[in-house]
C-alpha cells in the first residue's frame, strides 16, 4: 500500500511527497491504519525505521479532523513525550514537516532554555505539543498547560525515559489525562519493566507492533569490532578519519570528560571535530547540532546522551572509540547511520577490558560482531605514522620497546 492510499488529508500528501517518502516502511505500513482507526497501540521497531512517521502522519490527520468538529474541546488536543531535548527538537521537525499548510499547529518545549519564548508559544494555542517531563510538569504546575481536552497521549523512545528515571513522571501525567483517550507507545526494545508500563497505560484492545528482525542491526548497517589497547585508541581514529575525510561521522564516548580529552586528542594532531555532552547548554546544543547537519564540522563526538537524539540522515559512520554500557545501546549507536534506505558504515574499538562488554552485545544480537583483523606490524604503523609522534617521542620510544619485548617473549 502506498501513501497516497490511506484516507489523509491531500496537503499530508503533499508534504509526504515532498518529504521523498514513496512507500511506508513496515512499521508505518501496520501503525499507521490502527493509529487513525483511533486505536490504542504498542508498537516495537528498531531504530532508523521511521517510527516518527509512523505516529506523525496519522495524528495530524486526527487533529484535521477534530478540528473539523462543530464541538471540541479546547487547548491541546495531542502531547509527544519523549526524553531528551534533541528528541523533543527532531520530533518536532517531523510534525512540522508533515503538518505543514494544515493549519495545524505544533509547538515543542524542553529545559534547558527561556521558557518565555515557549509560554507564549502555549498562549497563541497549540493543538500537539512535543515535551520533556520535566519542562512540561514546570509548565503544568505554573497553570500554562492545561491537559483536559487532549485526546491522544503518545510515547516515544520509552524505553530509554525509562533509563533515564521517568515512569513516576509518566505515571504522574496519566493521572492529569482524560481516562477516555488514545494511547500511542512506541519503543525500540521491549522488556518486563516497559510491557508493565505500558499495560498501565493501553487499553486491552491495543493493538501490538513488533518488527523484530533476526538482526537488530539493520541490514544496510556494515559494523565491526577492532581489539585496540585503550590508550592507543586516539592513534586509531586519527587514522580513520584521515582515511575518511570527507565522511560525516559520529564518535561515540563512555562520559563528558573522555568526550573532552578525545577532542583535545583530535586537536593536537590538528584535526577538527565538536563535542556533545550533558554539560552543553542549550543553546550550544543547538548550535552544534546545526554545524554538523550542515557539514560546517564533519565530525562530532558525543555521549549516549545524544544516541538517539540524532537524526542526521546523511550521517556515514559510526565510531565506538568506548564500548556502550548497556548492550542494547550498541544497537542505537550504530543506528545514527544507515537511516532509512542509505548504506551506513560503524566500527567499534574494543580494550582488553571490555571484551566482556563486547560478549553482551554478542549475547544481545544472537550473533558475533564481524573481526575487523590487523597484523602487529600494522597496528605498530598505526602508532608510529601519528601526527601526534612530533609531541610524544618517549611514548612512542616505550611503545616500540614493549612491543618489541612482547615479540621476544612469544619466541621462547
Amino acid at each position: 500500500m502506498k501513501f497516497d492510499k490511506y484516507p489523509i488529508h491531500p496537503k499530508i500528501k503533499k508534504n509526504i511527497i515532498a518529504q521523498q517518502f514513496k512507500k511506508p516502511t513496515d512499521i508505518q505500513y501496520k501503525s499507521i491504519p490502527s493509529i487513525l482507526n483511533k486505536e490504542d497501540v504498542l508498537a516495537v521497531a528498531q531504530t532508523g525505521t521511521g517510527k516518527t512517521a509512523a505516529f506523525a502522519i496519522p495524528i495530524i490527520q486526527l487533529i484535521i479532523e477534530s478540528k473539523g468538529k462543530d464541538v471540541q474541546k479546547p487547548g491541546i488536543k495531542c502531547i509527544v513525550l519523549v526524553p531528551t531535548h534533541e528528541l523533543a527538537i527532531q520530533v518536532y521537525n517531523v510534525f512540522l514537516s508533515f503538518a505543514k499548510g494544515t493549519k495545524v499547529k505544533v509547538i515543542a518545549i524542553y529545559g534547558g532554555v527561556d521558557q518565555e519564548p515557549q509560554i507564549k508559544g502555549l498562549n497563541r494555542g497549540v493543538d500537539i505539543l512535543i515535551a520533556t517531563p520535566g519542562r512540561m510538569f514546570d509548565l503544568i504546575s505554573q497553570g500554562y498547560i492545561k491537559t483536559q481536552g487532549v485526546e491522544i497521549l503518545t510515547l516515544d523512545e520509552a524505553d530509554h525515559m525509562l533509563d533515564l528515571g521517568f515512569i513516576e513522571d509518566i505515571k504522574d501525567l496519566n493521572k492529569k489525562l482524560p481516562r477516555k483517550r488514545q494511547t500511542l507507545f512506541f519503543s525500540a526494545t521491549i522488556n518486563d519493566r516497559i510491557k508493565k508500563l505500558a499495560y498501565s497505560l493501553i487499553k486491552q484492545s491495543a493493538i501490538r507492533i513488533q518488527i523484530s528482525p533476526k538482526d537488530p542491526v539493520a541490514k544496510n548497517i556494515e559494523h565491526g569490532v577492532l581489539f585496540v589497547e585503550m590508550d592507543d585508541k586516539r592513534f586509531f581514529l586519527e587514522k580513520l578519519i584521515n582515511e575518511n575525510e570527507d565522511l560525516k561521522m559520529l564518535v561515540f564516548v563512555r562520559t563528558k570528560v573522555r568526550a573532552e580529552r578525545v577532542k583535545k586528542a583530535m586537536d593536537r594532531v590538528q584535526i577538527s571535530c565538536l563535542t556533545m555532552h550533558g554539560d552543553k547548554t542549550q543553546e550550544e546544543r543547538d548550535s552544534i547540532m546545526q554545524s554538523f547537519r550542515k557539514g560546517e564540522e564533519n565530525i562530532l563526538i558525543a555521549t549516549d546522551l545524544s544516541a538517539r537524539g540524532i537524526d542526521i540522515p546523511d550521517v556515514q559512520m559510526v565510531v565506538n572509540y568506548d564500548l556502550p554500557d548497556k548492550p542494547e545501546n550498541y544497537v542505537h549507536r550504530v543506528g545514527r547511520t544507515g537511516r532509512a534506505r542509505n548504506q551506513g558504515q560503524a566500527v567499534t574499538f574494543c580494550s582488553e577490558q571490555e571484551k566482556p562488554v563486547l560478549k553482551q552485545i554478542e549475547e544481545f544480537l544472537t550473533k558475533p560482531v564481524y573481526r575487523i583483523e590487523m597484523s602487529k606490524s600494522m597496528y605498530k604503523d598505526v602508532i608510529f605514522y601519528s601526527n601526534e609522534k612530533e609531541n610524544d617521542w618517549e611514548r612512542l620510544l616505550k611503545a616500540d620497546n614493549e612491543f618489541e619485548s612482547k615479540k621476544k617473549k612469544k619466541r621462547r
